[in-house]
């Protein structure tokens, strides 16, 4: 990981616009997504900071240019019941992927799992995002369901991990 990223457990001032368009930016580009997922990613963050425990863990990378990655490592969302832990809103910049930041954000949101849910995780995806699912299986991740859907706002093979 360069040395000049740096990652806090918090949202810094600013963050979480910044984290919202890191992912509108990036599926718009890559996978053609709308207003309706910035709108949904922007929504959900911000519900989810709003309510965030101090038992949850945010991870927020930055660099000389700002935010560059995030991770979310929600353990009191009500719709993951047995599942444990929700991981959410991972992302890494454009300009630092390949870097090794997401393997780090990934190695402190499962440690922190382990610690806190015995290991137990979950998250959803879609089909094609080859180098995350590659992550995810790397810590244990399996995929345990998915189907075509619309929950993105554009049609995709929707996914769900766990671990």
């Amino acid at each position: 990981m360069p040395p000049d990223i740096r990652i806090v457990e918090h949202f810094p001032p600013g963050a979480i616009g910044s984290i919202v368009t890191l992912h509108a930016r990036h599926y718009a580009e890559h996978w053609g997504f709308g207003s309706f997922f910035e709108a949904k990613v922007a929504t959900e963050l911000a519900a989810f900071s709003m309510r965030a425990s101090s038992d949850d863990l945010v991870l927020t990378a930055t660099d000389a240019e700002g935010v560059c990655g995030s991770l979310v490592l929600d353990l009191n969302d009500p719709e993951s019941g047995s599942r444990g832990a929700h991981l959410r809103w991972f992302i890494t910049s454009d300009r630092c992927r390949g870097t090794g930041l997401g393997r780090e954000l990934m190695t402190r949101a499962m440690a922190h799992a382990d610690a806190l849910r015995d290991g137990r995780a979950w998250l959803t995806t879609f089909r094609g995002l080859d180098a995350a699912r590659h992550l995810y299986e790397a810590f244990g991740f399996k995929l345990v369901h998915e189907a075509e859907g619309e929950v993105w706002g554009n049609k995709v093979f929707e996914q769900e991990f766990r671990r």
